[in-house]
């Protein structure tokens, strides 16, 4: 990994995390996501599944399926997905399909995380790096759930 590459994943993982902030805000679990080609942030989303009553309203979800939209076709093979925490099975599902070829994330899930239950729910060429900026991240989980307790 290139100095340079680990500059951007943390600039478009800022975008993510403004993503989750409007979600935390919403009262939603505070999870966002961008997708990215040559630079270019084609599909943001997060979490809305209290706003829609839908499970699946995740924000890998929402902002696969504006990324989809922008670029007028299903595949994203260009393209880099940034998302706040570990994505979920159902997510990593839809990541797969889609044939995005590199996964950023921040925090780790080791509840609901697809890591729980395979550690290859890709498209086999795709790259996975986590861990980016998950103190930031995982914090914002952190405070969302605390304030759910309360």
């Amino acid at each position: 990994m290139t100095d340079r590459q680990s500059i951007i994943d943390e600039r478009m993982m800022q975008l993510a995390l403004e993503e989750a902030r409007a979600a935390f805000d919403a009262g939603e679990v505070p999870v966002g996501a961008v997708v990215v080609t040559d630079g270019r942030v084609i599909g943001r989303g997060h979490n809305l599944t209290e706003c829609l009553g839908d499970v699946t309203a995740h924000a890998e979800m929402q902002a696969i399926t504006a990324a989809a939209s922008t670029l007028g076709g299903k595949y994203l093979t260009k393209c880099t997905l940034y998302v706040t925490v570990e994505p979920c099975l159902m997510c990593a599902g839809a990541i797969g399909w889609s044939q995005i070829s590199r996964i950023v994330y921040g925090a780790s899930d080791p509840k609901r995380g697809y890591g729980t239950y395979t550690d290859k729910p890709f498209h086999p060429r795709a790259e996975v790096r986590g861990g980016v900026m998950a103190e930031e991240c995982g914090e914002l989980m952190k405070r969302f759930f605390a304030k759910q307790r309360k």
